[in-house]
């Protein structure tokens, strides 16, 4: 069975230690038959990781937002363009089995928390990986830690997110965590 993965990161043009491990998890998406679902922007690494999966056989499920369509990816097998950044972010979330939050800014940080904070309250149940390239959210991450010891988690942080160094580790997770294999 295929997993379809919502990625969520940047759509800036970054340099090679973003670049490259984009790449090559869009290709471990691809190569293991799984669909992409991103944001759908032609731009950064939203493009860096879609061209992975495109070029490894995978299937691209994009969902746009009106204000950006402008930059939207043409040759996506499926294009959804939303009214505003929550319909956006809520329809991600609908047509994923799993979530991939990759390197990013504010934007990526906003879909991180939200995703986090239906699954603490139950909303969702899909599996959700901090994907920790270059050691990114290592600050992201001791903050998490401080809100579990010091009691503003409700559940346990493994409940909610796994941490994962690199893409290998990443899609592993999702695969086991979903029985996909």
């Amino acid at each position: 069975m295929a997993l379809n993965i919502c990625v969520f990161l940047s759509a800036a043009d970054l340099d090679e230690r973003y670049t490259r491990p984009a790449r090559e998890f869009g290709e471990l998406i691809g190569k293991g038959g799984h669909t992409l679902v991103w944001g759908g922007s032609e731009a950064g690494l939203m493009k860096v990781v879609a061209d992975g999966v495109q070029e490894a056989g995978g299937r691209l499920v994009g969902v746009s937002v009106e204000f950006l369509h402008s930059v939207a990816r043409e040759n996506a097998d499926e294009m959804l363009i939303a009214k505003d950044l929550a319909e956006r972010k809520a329809l991600l979330l609908a047509k994923s089995d799993a979530l991939v939050v990759m390197v990013g800014g504010t934007g990526t940080l906003d879909e991180a928390t939200e995703i986090l904070e239906l699954k603490k309250h139950g909303l969702h149940d899909k599996p959700v990986v901090l994907l920790n390239t270059a050691g990114f959210y290592d600050g992201l991450k001791l903050q998490f830690q401080r809100m579990e010891a010091e009691g503003f988690l409700p559940v346990p942080l493994t409940d909610l997110v796994f941490f994962a160094e690199d893409g290998v580790a990443a899609l592993a997770y999702l695969e086991e965590s979903t029985g996909v294999q």
